[in-house]
């Protein structure tokens, strides 16, 4: 479950960061508020996450999740460059994203053989 709660938080960063670029400065009353309560909900749903999962786990795949949404939203949305390298690098963040995932899994099994 706490899996879930991760991956929920890290796209919740994707709108409030999304939201952050509408809300201008904080100049533009209805993004700011969306911004403002998606940054709480990211957060919290983060921190439920980082009671079962490793910090150093949590918050890599949590800010990778929100970079990599963040700039392919970058792209679709507000038409920033799609170039070859960047989409390279982003593949390579994803990748990361989904080792780590492997990884704890992994880690979760022999601790549970080794008990």
């Amino acid at each position: 479950m706490a899996w879930i709660y991760l991956l929920i938080a890290g796209v919740t960063e994707i709108v409030w960061a999304i939201g952050l670029k509408l809300a201008d400065g904080f100049t533009n009353l209805v993004p700011s508020l969306i911004t403002l309560i998606f940054i709480v909900i990211s957060f919290w749903l983060f921190a439920i996450a980082m009671k079962t999962i490793p910090i150093g786990t949590a918050y890599a795949v949590f800010t990778g999740i929100g970079a990599v949404g963040t700039a392919i939203l970058g792209v679709l949305v507000f038409n920033e460059n799609a170039s070859l390298e960047k989409l390279f690098f982003l593949s390579l963040l994803l990748f990361g994203i989904i080792g780590l995932k492997v990884l704890d899994g992994k880690e979760t099994t022999s601790k549970r053989v080794e008990s």
